[in-house]
């Protein structure tokens, strides 16, 4: 049975060694912007990092509390938080890590990746346009050019007629 336990990957290790590595991935993360680590433990990282840095966008007291429990170190808390205060993420609704693929690790195989806080301002795409009707238009075009050379046929031979009846 399932009971009390709690969500997300093992990583092979009892609760108390997969939270203390979460919690050690995290303030390496935090403290560098950057680490480098196996796969499996940067997707289960992310689910990690990314609450606390929307508490950090949050600013209050109740959310400082929250991560300072989840991080455990002050100073580092402080620091995040006045990194969101200046707007680092104000425009970005999550998404606020990235995971770069380095390959096999040598010794092992495993998968290594790079994590990284993401700092770029979101780029927000234009609305697409609807597409101009391209189908409809030549149609009409060659209405047009089969209606003219009529109509150029009709003057000549209207001028003929003209020049016949002058004569």
């Amino acid at each position: 049975m399932r009971h009390n336990k709690k969500k997300g990957l093992k990583l092979g290790t009892d609760a108390a060694h997969t939270r203390a590595m979460k919690k050690s991935l995290a303030k390496a993360l935090f403290e560098n912007d950057r680490i480098k680590t196996t796969e499996t433990r940067a997707k289960a990282l992310r689910g990690y990092v990314e609450p606390i840095i929307t508490w950090a966008k949050k600013g209050d007291l109740h959310s400082r509390r929250l991560a300072i429990a989840k991080l455990g170190d002050k100073n580092l808390v402080a620091e995040l938080f006045d990194k969101a205060a200046q707007g680092m993420w104000a425009d970005r609704n999550g998404g606020y890590t990235r995971i770069m693929k380095l390959g096999p690790r040598k010794g092992d195989n495993a998968p290594m990746v790079i994590i990284e806080i993401v700092s770029e301002p979101v780029v927000k795409k234009a609305p697409k346009a609807a597409p101009a009707k391209k189908a409809e238009a030549p149609k009409k075009v060659e209405k047009a050019e089969e209606e003219a050379p009529v109509e150029v046929e009709e003057t000549v031979e209207a001028e003929a007629t003209e020049e016949k009846a002058a004569e």
